[in-house]
């Protein structure tokens, strides 16, 4: 019997199978790199490694975020920026809101006290009034008393008073002298206690005028200033009027006057300071906002 001769070596069938698949796989890896995409054109080498290095969500986190925020100049900054900017501006010295600037400058630099009447319209026989007091002058105007209802002349305002008008003067007037029937409920201003304060009569709606003059203040208009309320000196001449008094309120319109309940009047003799220059600013709401 002849021999057998050597047996051919056999490579394992596992080998065969593993390195087939392998083959597979490439050739289909391969293939699905050069397989055209929807638009039927097969992208070429460049186009695929872009694609394998565009950014994906997680590449944002490498972005700037607002943390990076920390590193700019924001509102709170150190404490060396408020030295660079400089001390803040001052505040304004608080002004009578319802005065124009024309009327303001019509006020004495020097006065502390102002009695701001102002009529309801150019034709209103009433009035409110408030006093405002200026002690410092960086802080300006502060209203002290009121607001007092008032009231003014039979037909309103005017701008040029003239004898029997019957209409209240428009301005900005000194309040230098008072008097009255009544004894000084005690004032700094010179008052005069006379009989010939003594009122009579009707007003305009027919209500008595008695007890009208008890006390009165004197309005610098047409008047020598610091002089007794009764002083009938006009320095404008007679036809521009005069006798425009503060007096105590009959209940009805007055023939040129300001006039406030009799409560009131007291009350403003006792606050009345010369040495603080006080004044009277009067008239409807329109002139005053001049």
């Amino acid at each position: 019997m002849p021999r057998p001769g050597p047996r051919a070596s056999r490579r394992p069938p596992y080998t065969v199978c593993a390195a087939l698949l392998l083959l597979l796989l490439l050739t289909g890896c391969a293939a699905a790199g050069t397989a055209p995409g929807p638009g039927g054109t097969a992208p070429g080498p460049a186009a695929v490694r872009t694609g394998a290095h565009a950014p994906t969500g997680n590449a944002g986190l490498h972005a700037p975020t607002g943390n990076a925020g920390a590193h700019a100049p924001t509102g709170a900054a150190g404490p060396g920026a408020a030295a660079a900017r400089g001390p803040a501006a001052p505040t304004a010295p608080r002004e009578i809101r319802m005065l124009g600037q024309t009327v303001r400058s019509a006020i004495p630099a020097e006065t502390r006290q102002a009695l701001v009447v102002t009529g309801n319209s150019p034709d209103s026989s009433e009035a409110t009034a408030v006093l405002y007091t200026r002690d410092d002058p960086a802080v300006g105007w502060e209203p002290a008393a009121g607001p007092w209802p008032a009231h003014n002349a039979l037909y309103g305002w005017t701008d040029e008073h003239r004898v029997n008008d019957l209409r209240t003067p428009i301005g900005v007037y000194g309040l230098t002298a008072a008097g009255g029937l009544l004894e000084a409920p005690g004032t700094e201003l010179p008052y005069v206690q006379s009989p010939a304060f003594t009122a009579s009569g009707e007003g305009f709606d027919g209500e008595s005028l008695e007890g009208s003059f008890d006390y009165v203040i004197a309005i610098d208009y047409n008047r020598v200033p610091g002089a007794s309320p009764l002083d009938p000196t006009r320095p404008l001449g007679e036809e521009r009027g005069g006798g425009i008094w503060l007096h105590v309120d009959h209940g009805g319109p007055t023939q040129g006057c300001i006039s406030l309940p009799e409560d009131r009047m007291e009350e403003l003799l006792r606050i009345l300071d010369p040495a603080k220059v006080p004044v009277i600013v009067m008239g409807d709401g329109a002139a005053l906002a001049r």
